[in-house]
């Protein structure tokens, strides 16, 4: 048996499961998510708790084992308390802004770069303008958005100028040193 697929997962209070029609529901105070079954990936409720059983042990259902129960485990935690992810940006003059509802982000280039709200999705900046936290209920989402975002000026070894999440550690390099040459 998975060690992860076989822990049931707990259902705090105010968070309401269904499984109908081969998808799982899971509404909560954040919002709500919906995610298909696979097909001999069966879930079960049961006081408080939901439990994730596969018909044997082929390696196709032993992987989609867990990865079932990860993903409920996810959804319950996305409705019930949300996911952030924070990133930090280095470097003189690059700085977030929110405009409207876009966030605009002066990272260096000739212009600011605007990127659009997608629906699930809330931006934060800090008040030097230096931090984001990307906030929302689909654990996959807020990752996908932060990668997106920390994509457009990755953190470079030299001086440290860029992006980059708030727990990344940034190998720096020497830069070119002068020889006291002939």
């Amino acid at each position: 048996m998975s060690r992860i697929g076989r822990q049931p997962v707990e259902i705090p209070k105010g968070v309401e499961v269904k499984v109908v029609d081969g998808k799982v529901q899971v509404k909560g105070a954040k919002g709500s998510l919906t995610h298909p079954l696979r097909a001999p990936i069966t879930v079960k409720t049961d006081e408080g708790k939901l439990l994730v059983e596969r018909p044997d042990d082929g390696r196709v259902n032993r992987a989609l084992h867990g990865l079932t129960r990860a993903l409920l485990a996810n959804m319950v935690e996305g409705v019930s308390k949300g996911f952030e992810k924070k990133l930090i940006i280095t470097g003189v003059g690059y700085r977030a802004s929110m405009d409207g509802k876009k966030l605009s982000l002066a990272l260096g280039f000739s212009h600011p770069v605007q990127l659009e709200p997608i629906e699930g999705i809330s931006y934060e900046i800090s008040k030097t303008q230096t931090e984001i936290i990307v906030k929302g209920i689909d654990k996959a989402l807020v990752g996908q958005v932060a990668a997106n975002i920390r994509k457009l000026k990755e953190s470079e070894p030299y001086k440290g100028k860029g992006i980059r999440y708030e727990d990344e550690v940034i190998r720096r390099k020497a830069g070119k040193s002068v020889s006291g040459g002939k």
